[in-house]
C-alpha cells in the first residue's frame, strides 16, 4: 500500500516524521548525535546540530525509499538511477572470474543496487532474518525479485558465499556491523577502536578475489541517485588479518565521506570499544 503512493509524498512525509524526530529528543536523534560527535569531533557545535538534523532527515528517506523500491518492480529502481561512476571496474572484476566482494556499507540508497547489480550478474547476499516473519518473508520476496540469492549469516552462509565466490561469482556483503566477539577483531573506525567484522578479510585472503565497493548517492533533488563504483585497496587481500581489517575500515569511511548526511548514524557502532566501553551508556 505504501510504495502505491508517489515518490514525491513519501518523502514529504519521510521528512515531517524527520522533524518530530529530531525536535523532540528522540532516541535516534541522541545516538546520531552521539556518532557524529565522535567521528566529527572537529567540526564546530554548530555544524554537528545541522549534520544530525539532515541526517535524521537522510535516514528517514532512507527507509522510505526502500519500502517504495521493494514494492515496485526492478525497472524502477533502475529509472531512479541518473549517473554510474567508474562501473567498468564492475565489468572487469567479473571477467577475471576470481570473484568479487562488493563492499556496501550502510550509506545512501544501498538497496537500489540490487536492482543494478542484476544488470551484470546474480549476486549472492548475506542477511540476518528479521525476528518478525511476516517482514522477513517480505524482503526476501522484494531482494529476490531481483535475481539475488539471499542466505543467512551463519556457517552455512558462508560457506555458500566462498563456494560461489571460487567459482567467479559475486557476493554482497555490509561490514559496518558490529559483529559478535567471535566475529570480530578490534580496530579504529572514525576514530575509535571499535569490534569490527572479519568476515570479508577472511574471504579475501582465501579466495583472492577482488574487493570492491558500491555506494549509491542520493542527489539534492530528491528525484535520483548516482552509483559510485571503486576498486578497493589490495591491502584488503592481506593475510595479516589486522592490516586487512584496519584497509576495509579506511576503505569505508572513504565511502561515506562522500556524504556523511547520509550514512546510518542512529546505529550503536561503538558500544563495543576497546577496554569494553560503551560509548552510549550516561
Amino acid at each position: 500500500m505504501i510504495s502505491a503512493l508517489p515518490l514525491e509524498l513519501l518523502q514529504k512525509i519521510a521528512s515531517f516524521i524527520a522533524l518530530f524526530l529530531f525536535y523532540f529528543n528522540s532516541s535516534i536523534k541522541r545516538i546520531t548525535a552521539i556518532n557524529i560527535q565522535l567521528a566529527y569531533p572537529n567540526l564546530s557545535i554548530a555544524t554537528q546540530k545541522q549534520l544530525v538534523k539532515k541526517n535524521i532527515q537522510s535516514q528517514c528517506l532512507t527507509y522510505i525509499e526502500f519500502i517504495k523500491c521493494w514494492g515496485m518492480p526492478p525497472s524502477y529502481s533502475l529509472s531512479l538511477l541518473k549517473d554510474i561512476s567508474d562501473e567498468d571496474i564492475v565489468n572487469e572484476a567479473l571477467a577475471n572470474k576470481k570473484g568479487v566482494i562488493v563492499v556496501v556499507p550502510h550509506f545512501g540508497c544501498w538497496e537500489l543496487l540490487n536492482a543494478w547489480l542484476n544488470l551484470y550478474t546474480e549476486p549472492m547476499i548475506i542477511y540476518k532474518p528479521n525476528k518478525h516473519k511476516g517482514i522477513n518473508r517480505y524482503l526476501l520476496e522484494a531482494r529476490q525479485k531481483f535475481n539475488a540469492t539471499l542466505v543467512p549469516t551463519d556457517e552455512t552462509g558462508i560457506r555458500s558465499i566462498f563456494k560461489h565466490l571460487k567459482q567467479g561469482g559475486l557476493t554482497v556483503i555490509l561490514p559496518d556491523h558490529l559483529p559478535k566477539p567471535s566475529g570480530g577483531i578490534y580496530s579504529e573506525f572514525f576514530g575509535q577502536n571499535t569490534l569490527s567484522i572479519t568476515l570479508v578479510s577472511k574471504l579475501a585472503a582465501k579466495t583472492q578475489c577482488n574487493v570492491i565497493g558500491l555506494s549509491c548517492v542520493r542527489n539534492s533533488d530528491l528525484k535520483s541517485f548516482n552509483v559510485h563504483c571503486e576498486k578497493l585497496s589490495d591491502d584488503i587481500l592481506s593475510r595479516d588479518l589486522q592490516h586487512s581489517v584496519d584497509h576495509l575500515n579506511i576503505a569505508m569511511q572513504e565511502i561515506i565521506n562522500q556524504a556523511p548526511e547520509q550514512y546510518i548514524w542512529s546505529y550503536k557502532r561503538f558500544r563495543h570499544c576497546l577496554g569494553d566501553i560503551n560509548m552510549y551508556h550516561q
